[in-house]
């Protein structure tokens, strides 16, 4: 009787670690089952779908959310018992904010004149004023808004949350990302990449101007059936490449990109048409004026994918560096004026449309930076990185509108009151997603590994 050893590598195969063969077996199969189908979370999820709104370098918080009288008070003036290092130099006194807060709403919420169309939704926002990043530069603490962690390699958000759940729309990607067109954020792709889970998790891009999805319509004289007949032969030669390199995960995502891609000619057509909307829902988007058209048509976009199923959507303002993102280090009313003139009516827009379609309940909207700023100037008419304390807020997906938690001192220098960690802020997503955050783990190097690493405490009031 002939008895076979097993390597390491084919134990770890036999034992389930082979998740992307696993999903390559099924799709060369013909099976129904996909890494991306549907699956049930820990408990009944109170959000559907997420939809992202990354404001990419910095918004100032006491600029814009959290209002600070004190800093008009003593403007000038140096912190009693502070010393501020900032990261570029050149700081100066306290700054007082350059825009006007008013209330808002039932909840008499206070927001700037920079947001005067998000303002009106406040009763649907629950605000955090007290959150709190590790890193001071911008790379570092993109990656650990997005990823939990301030190094690359590790599973994006959308990649947990579509590792967990899958994806209602098997014809559309289960995570997509816009860019803003004067470029991506610092980091690139790690920022929505799937770090060490299978391949079939990252998002897919698209593109932030022209058409959306590059080379969608397949060539002239190509034919739905010949373009069958082509990929069946090419999954014939792929599935004899996979078996001499069956822990490949890269080359399972790959052959599901062609089927997906075969199902998109017409379901991912019709999902990024926004031709198809209402003058009138176009209007409410900002569609009809240069300055907000293409940021609101990223949002409209938003809204017909995760109407559609799929599970998240992530959308950046600000590219490059400096003033083409949020990055405020000279002119913050030059800067923060723009980028505020570009997204307050969108995001107004995507919120409104949200919720007269009856789709904010189960669509959470979060919008956030990667930190705040300072209370001081920088060179005279800016403000400095500041992760010590700054504002997020979300809005529908089961989140109580018109709720406040957590402060900032009296100049919105650091988070005092129910500070919280970018940990909390995942694993409060996580559970509006039907997930307990300590419970939605991946193998990897022989070690059990969650979007929250060994912290995160859910942020119980912001649950509706």
């Amino acid at each position: 009787m002939s008895q076979r050893f097993f390597s390491r590598r084919d134990l770890l195969w036999q034992a389930g670690g082979g998740m992307g063969g696993l999903a390559l077996s099924n799709i060369l199969s013909g099976a129904s089952v996909s890494p991306l189908a549907p699956k049930p979370g820990h408990f009944p999820a109170k959000a559907k779908s997420i939809i992202s709104i990354f404001c990419y370098g910095g918004v100032s918080h006491m600029d814009t959310f959290d209002p600070k009288p004190m800093l008009k008070k003593r403007a000038g003036e140096t912190i009693p018992g502070k010393t501020i290092i900032p990261s570029q130099g050149t700081p100066g006194g306290l700054m007082p904010a350059l825009w006007d807060f008013k209330k808002y709403g039932q909840s008499g919420m206070d927001v700037s004149d920079l947001f005067p169309n998000v303002a009106k939704h406040v009763d649907d926002i629950a605000f955090i004023r007290s959150m709190q990043t590790i890193s001071n530069d911008h790379a570092p603490a993109l990656y650990q808004m997005n990823t939990g962690s301030i190094q690359t390699g590790y599973p994006s958000m959308g990649s947990w949350v579509t590792y967990g759940m899958g994806t209602e729309n098997q014809s559309l990607p289960a995570f997509v990302v816009f860019t803003d067109p004067r470029g991506g954020p610092i980091g690139g792709a790690p920022n929505w990449g799937n770090g060490f889970m299978p391949a079939a998790y990252q998002a897919t891009p698209f593109r932030p101007t022209g058409d959306p999805i590059v080379d969608l319509k397949p060539p002239q004289g190509m034919t739905p059936e010949r373009q069958r007949k082509w990929l069946d032969y090419m999954g014939k030669l792929n599935e004899e490449h996979w078996k001499k390199n069956p822990h490949d995960s890269e080359l399972a995502a790959r052959i599901e990109s062609y089927e997906l891609a075969f199902r998109m000619q017409t379901s991912a057509v019709d999902a990024v048409d926004v031709n198809k909307e209402t003058e009138a829902t176009k209007k409410m988007y900002g569609l009809d004026e240069n300055t907000t058209e293409y940021f609101g048509r990223q949002c409209l976009m938003a809204r017909r994918l995760v109407e559609r199923g799929v599970r998240m959507v992530q959308i950046y303002s600000g590219g490059g560096n400096f003033g083409e993102s949020w990055d405020a280090h000279w002119d913050l009313k030059e800067n923060h004026g723009q980028h505020c003139q570009e997204t307050d009516k969108p995001i107004a827009g995507l919120l409104a449309d949200l919720k007269s379609r009856g789709l904010l309940d189960q669509t959470l909207v979060i919008w956030h930076g990667e930190f705040g700023r300072m209370p001081i100037s920088q060179r005279m008419s800016g403000r400095d990185h500041n992760p010590h304390g700054f504002t997020v807020w979300m809005a529908g997906g089961g989140t109580k509108g018109g709720t406040v938690v957590g402060a900032t001192d009296e100049y919105g220098l650091e988070a005092v009151e129910k500070p919280h960690k970018i940990n909390d802020l995942h694993a409060t997503i996580l559970h509006l997603m039907g997930f307990d955050h300590t419970r939605l783990t991946y193998l990897h190097n022989g070690r059990y590994m969650r979007l929250t690493d060994v912290e995160g405490e859910v942020i119980k009031e912001v649950l509706g």
